[in-house]
């Protein structure tokens, strides 16, 4: 049987499920929190700690990319939806799925599928206790008719491009749209890019870990189908099996419509729409990382993790 987390000192209340957010007993801190003009904003990202970044107007033309926008510009395109027997919408990479688990995968994984826009409106606003639960995960690109793609255009593009000059990034990979019902969950992993992940509707709260908590967290071997992610489960951790989990202690951040959340690479990330909600839009930002430095001792946390 899963053993409960003890209790820890902590400057703060634990998660209180009255916030509409899961309890979880974990220490944590808040991510510290900056105008977008701020220059500690600056010194965060170099620094490659997370900082919660508010005021800008990054996607203001998205502000409006509520369900009945997106029903009526894209109505007829094929997005991704994962659909998940529960709330925990666990990243799983196929590829690795073992050979004898194929026959089986709808119990063991969350599975990926296509509707359009309207398929997946109707599905969610249609929604009952003990259905499949769904989770649009979408990159964006020119297809998604010509209102949307007008839209990513009057993004300001110079804040994020000076942000990935100062701070010496790679390309922008991607765009994600993100549309979650309330109260589903990412499970906590890692990811290998920087991260900009940006509110538009509804809240969201991001509870963050440093690489250096690595052996905290459990991540499976490489060859797992969810490699990079925890294999603890949150809501019910076995410490029997992961004891070092007692050790974890985290940072909070709460993203509301038009917040700006930078995630470094490599630090550890737990993601939540808010319970008994509204559902939530959110879009990422993926920037490649720079070149890894020459390798110095003692390793740095996210190098370890590399």
């Amino acid at each position: 049987m899963a053993n409960t987390v003890p209790s820890a000192d902590s400057s703060r209340e634990k998660n209180d499920t009255s916030s509409g957010f899961r309890k979880y007993n974990i220490p944590l801190e808040q991510v510290a929190k900056f105008s977008h003009d701020d220059p500690r904003v600056d010194e965060y990202i170099s620094e490659m700690k997370p900082v919660l970044i508010t005021g800008s107007n990054m996607v203001e033309s998205a502000m409006k990319w509520d369900l009945d926008y997106i029903s009526e510009h894209m109505p007829n395109s094929n997005l991704t939806v994962i659909i998940s027997k529960d709330h925990n919408f666990k990243y799983v990479n196929e590829k690795k799925i073992p050979q004898d688990q194929t026959s089986n995968l709808e119990s063991i994984y969350t599975r990926r599928s296509s509707m359009t826009a309207r398929e997946f409106i109707q599905r969610i606003k249609s929604w009952k206790e003990g259905d499949e639960r769904l989770y649009l995960q979408q990159v964006l690109d020119s297809s998604f008719g010509p209102q949307l793609v007008q839209d990513f255009l009057h993004f300001n593009w110079e804040w994020a491009k000076n942000k990935q000059r100062i701070h010496g990034w790679g390309p922008l990979t991607f765009n994600l749209l993100l549309i979650s019902m309330e109260g589903n969950v990412t499970p906590c992993h890692y990811d290998e890019q920087q991260n900009l992940f940006v509110g538009i509707r509804g809240i969201k709260r991001c509870i963050l870990f440093p690489p250096e908590q690595f052996d905290c967290l459990y991540p499976p071997p490489v060859s797992d189908p969810h490699d990079r992610q925890s294999q603890v489960d949150f809501d019910n951790p076995d410490l029997k099996r992961f004891p070092k989990f007692r050790e974890a202690h985290g940072m909070e951040a709460i993203v509301g419509r038009g917040d700006i959340l930078y995630i470094p690479l490599h630090w550890w990330h737990h993601i939540e729409s808010k319970q008994n909600d509204d559902y939530t839009v959110s879009l990422n930002f993926w920037y490649k990382t720079k070149p890894t430095a020459d390798i110095e001792y003692p390793l740095k946390g996210h190098q370890k993790v590399a």
